[in-house]
């Protein structure tokens, strides 16, 4: 397009016109999604814990009717016991002190490998995240030794150990301390280096740092390591009981199976199960109310 003296024109933008009062203001409060900071989701739900113990006795009206018909469909059903033969065993169990005994020395051992397992994993995936120096130094020799099964360090554990004791609470810190440790020194690099930067910034030292950004920072994913690690310190101690215990679950259900007591051996099983789910359940419990500042999706739940 060209003036009237040929000379090319200059088209001037103009400015876009703007929003009326309504559209352009900006809401006060919080913005309702579905991301909330709620407490109450799903697991205070009635209708959900009904599913889910439906789900429950719908397994077991299975297991029940397979089991009393003998079917063979690939599986042989005729030879495991039934619910009903394994809940006789358990009520005789549950009225014998061996069962809670078994039941306390196996807790004992699994809340003292973890906690262990805890402090050091935790501490150790800080450290190496954090300085490169101690990462040359220790991540060579844990990374060789990680891909290792907790539970073929069983011969090793006997001979360094003078206890069969202290042999089983070490494969169940050395199940547990894994997972935390590498889930804690991913969550530790994964954080913005522009938190630590305004926390230095206002004059904080390495310490505040610490404190202030990189554990709380770093807590979802530590949490996350302690759930697995918690899972697989119980499949290890019962492994480890099962070779080289006196007591325990692991150790009670080997010897239902040399005698050939299949319910006392599903028993056995299912009290592996239930314990835990308990532990399991009791460290996202405490993980809950650790990061409640956390936004939670809408319906989440487990």
């Amino acid at each position: 397009m060209t003036g009237a003296t040929g000379t090319p024109a200059i088209a001037i933008p103009q400015e876009a016109p703007q929003a009326s009062a309504p559209d352009a203001a900006v809401p006060a409060g919080p913005v309702v999604g579905h991301v909330r900071t709620g407490r109450r989701g799903r697991r205070g739900d009635p209708a959900s814990w009904a599913i889910r113990a439906a789900s429950l006795l719908a397994a077991a009206g299975l297991w029940q009717l397979l089991t009393a018909a003998d079917a063979r469909i690939g599986l042989r059903f005729d030879r495991l016991p039934s619910p009903a033969e394994v809940v006789t065993e358990l009520a005789r169990q549950l009225g014998t002190g061996l069962y809670w005994l078994d039941l306390a020395q196996s807790v004992i051992r699994i809340l003292t490998g973890f906690a262990l397992a805890a402090v050091l994993g935790v501490g150790t995936g800080v450290l190496v995240a954090r300085s490169r120096r101690a990462g040359d130094v220790l991540l060579p020799p844990l990374e060789v030794v990680r891909p290792i099964p907790a539970i073929a360090m069983v011969p090793i554990a006997i001979l360094l150990f003078p206890a069969d004791e202290q042999g089983i609470v070490f494969i169940t810190f050395a199940a547990a301390f894994f997972p935390i440790m590498v889930s804690t020194r991913h969550a530790v690099r994964a954080l913005p280096t522009l938190w630590e930067d305004a926390v230095r910034t206002l004059g904080g030292g390495r310490r505040r740092v610490l404190w202030n950004v990189v554990l709380p920072g770093a807590l979802p994913g530590v949490l996350g390591g302690l759930s697995v690690g918690m899972g697989v310190a119980w499949i290890c101690v019962i492994s480890a009981e099962m070779i080289s215990g006196e007591l325990g679950v692991g150790y009670r259900t080997w010897r239902a199976y040399t005698v050939v007591d299949y319910p006392g051996v599903i028993v056995g099983m299912a009290t592996i199960g239930v314990l835990g789910w308990v532990t399991s359940g009791a460290v996202e419990l405490v993980g809950r109310r650790l990061t409640r500042w956390l936004p939670r999706a809408e319906g989440s739940g487990s």
